[in-house]
């Protein structure tokens, strides 16, 4: 992700988050960190939904899952 399109994201411009990167970087670095959770989060959640479909599935037939 660029900076002018991090800085859209959080409603900065990319003056004010070049200014954090100097003054606070460990706020920065906390942006980075929560987007990089959201992104994991994301994928777990597919996975489930995936793993869900696949139960269902496995459940239509002849054995069932618990």
């Amino acid at each position: 992700m660029t900076r002018a399109e991090l800085a859209k994201l959080i409603g900065k411009d990319v003056k004010t988050l070049n200014n954090w990167e100097k003054t606070n970087p460990e706020l920065v670095k906390l942006i980075n960190q929560g987007l990089a959770l959201d992104e994991h989060i994301e994928e777990v959640e597919k996975s489930l939904k995936k793993l869900k479909e696949i139960k269902e599935s496995a459940n239509s037939g002849k054995f069932k899952l618990k």
